[in-house]
């Protein structure tokens, strides 16, 4: 009887050890490939180029358009916004405002995933068989006027070739599978977008375990904001532009639009200010002007803050593009255009804006001003000579 237990006892060990060796193997081998796919998304970057209308965002998305490992995709939360525009009431609009940030944030996370059945949802005329040839400024994408998504723009994009002049003619409609295929196959995303208002909208997605997000905050001076605007959007800043020809104010002037882009920039720069943990490694902060004026040494500074290796691509595309030359065709030199005197363009309000539309700017505006290290103009002849001091002489 006691032969019998101690071989019972033998048997159940043995047993239980030969259990735990296999559960062991097991969780070693799957721990190993769970490694290695971690390993693998943690190289892809998840890059989000945040920035308010008018601040030099198109220009600098061209930092990451111009990698050819980087995926960039220009204001696809154009779409989201598009399908919320025909609210009604305010209290419905309230709800959509909620609603409309949750949709941007679930249409970058498929996007970063390349996941493009997601945004077909957005998209008007609704894309049939996954083609369309509606989607918001493809043409500023190298990745979708490109093999394999269009295998016509090989060779313009190698002569250095403007997209905006042939990709919406050579490429046709959009396949949206082979764009999520060029997605898979580049090692990196990047997005731009100016409809996010703030920054802790982006929590959830910053501390999203499946992606790397990388935050490049662009922020401009308030009032070259103001004037980019007046001169893109002419039919909306009609009072405006009445005010800075005539010198007088008009009664009907719309100062709430410039006041909300101040108090958004404002709030998302105090935002990092406070070192949240949710932001740590994950935001930079880049003024325009400092971009426009050392193009070269601020983007080596945006590609070590990600972990990235500065194409010559992009090197090419800065010393071609950041001198005024503009090409010749017509259709280039446009109010979208990334091609320009960078060092003017950073302070052209100083002549283009009346001095009391400066003053009125500073006033609403004095807490950001503040913030981002940006001098108050006292006077009109101070505007000007900082402007050319700073045109003729830069640092």
């Amino acid at each position: 009887m006691e032969c019998s237990w101690k071989t019972l006892l033998l048997l159940v060990c043995t047993s239980l050890g030969v259990q735990y060796t296999a559960i062991r193997s097991f969780h070693d081998s799957f721990s190993g490939s769970c490694q290695d796919s971690t390993s693998a998304a943690a190289a892809r970057k998840h890059i989000l180029l945040f920035a308010q209308t008018r601040s030099g965002s198109s220009f600098t998305g061209q930092l990451f358009n111009q990698h050819p490992g980087i995926f960039y995709v220009f204001e696809p939360l154009f779409h989201v916004q598009q399908a919320f525009t025909n609210s009604s009431s305010r209290l419905q609009r309230a709800l959509d405002g909620r609603a409309l940030l949750g949709a941007y944030r679930d249409l970058l996370l498929n996007l970063y995933n390349c996941d493009f059945s997601f945004l077909e949802s957005y998209i008007r005329p609704e894309p049939q068989d996954h083609m369309t040839g509606a989607f918001f400024r493809r043409s500023s994408s190298h990745a979708l006027c490109t093999p394999p998504v269009c295998q016509e723009g090989a060779k313009e994009i190698l002569a250095g070739q403007p997209d905006e002049v042939w990709c919406p003619k050579k490429c046709q409609a959009l396949n949206l599978t082979l764009a999520s295929q060029a997605c898979q196959a580049r090692t990196h995303v990047a997005i731009k977008t100016v409809r996010i208002p703030e920054i802790g909208d982006l929590r959830t997605l910053s501390e999203d375990p499946r992606l790397d997000l990388r935050i490049i905050h662009l922020v401009r001076d308030p009032r070259a904001i103001l004037a980019s605007r007046m001169t893109a959007f002419a039919g909306k800043f009609r009072a405006w532009k009445m005010w800075n020809a005539t010198g007088r104010q008009p009664r009907y002037v719309d100062l709430t639009q410039i006041t909300r882009t101040c108090r958004d920039i404002e709030y998302s720069v105090e935002t990092r200010m406070q070192k949240s943990t949710w932001l740590r490694g994950r935001y930079l902060l880049v003024r325009y002007e400092d971009l426009a004026l050392n193009p070269e040494e601020k983007a080596k500074e945006i590609y070590r803050f990600l972990g990235l290796d500065l194409h010559q691509r992009v090197l090419m595309w800065i010393a071609h593009n950041t001198n005024g030359t503009v090409p010749s065709s017509s259709e280039w030199n446009y109010k979208y255009s990334t091609t320009r005197d960078s060092k003017a363009t950073a302070q052209s309000w100083r002549v283009h804006l009346n001095f009391d539309i400066v003053k009125t700017v500073q006033s609403l505006c004095n807490r950001t001003l503040s913030l981002l290290g940006y001098k108050l103009v006292q006077s009109f002849l101070s505007k000007l000579l900082i402007h050319f001091a700073t045109h003729f002489y830069p640092k």
